[in-house]
């Protein structure tokens, strides 16, 4: 079982986050996510507010990777799991209210996702599996 450290919290909460999905087919998809938190020691969170590729792609197929570095400093990690969207609920509802404050015009979900693998991004140890 995978557990962010006090470390990679901070690093969440300091850096921007790329989201990777991929349809049922197998087409990838990677993007910017500005809300990636971290909720507690294994999962993280989004807002999907477009309602776009991540979205459908999710709806489609739940596996994920994010990948969160400091390209000044060469350090970094990826977060393999699975994710739950979520339309309705305490975390949908917590997702919307911080949305509307940042001034976005809404919500089409809120994205759980379980942390089951992290990998070092940085150097040394690139590619190394952490957890």
């Amino acid at each position: 079982m995978a557990k962010l450290t006090d470390e990679m919290k901070q690093f969440v909460a300091n850096h921007q986050a790329f989201i990777a999905t991929s349809s049922g087919e197998g087409v990838p998809n990677i993007g910017p996510k500005r809300s990636t938190r971290v909720l507690d020691d294994e999962n993280l969170f989004f807002a999907e507010i477009t309602g776009k590729r991540t979205y459908e792609n999710l709806k489609q197929n739940p596996k994920i990777a994010i990948a969160v570095v400091d390209r000044d400093n060469v350090k970094g990690f990826r977060f393999v799991g699975t994710a739950n969207v979520m339309e309705s609920g305490p975390l949908y509802d917590k997702v919307k209210e911080g949305v509307l404050k940042m001034g976005f015009p809404g919500l089409k979900a809120a994205v759980k996702v379980h942390v089951d693998e992290i990998y070092n991004l940085g150097i040394p140890g690139a590619g190394d599996r952490i957890e």
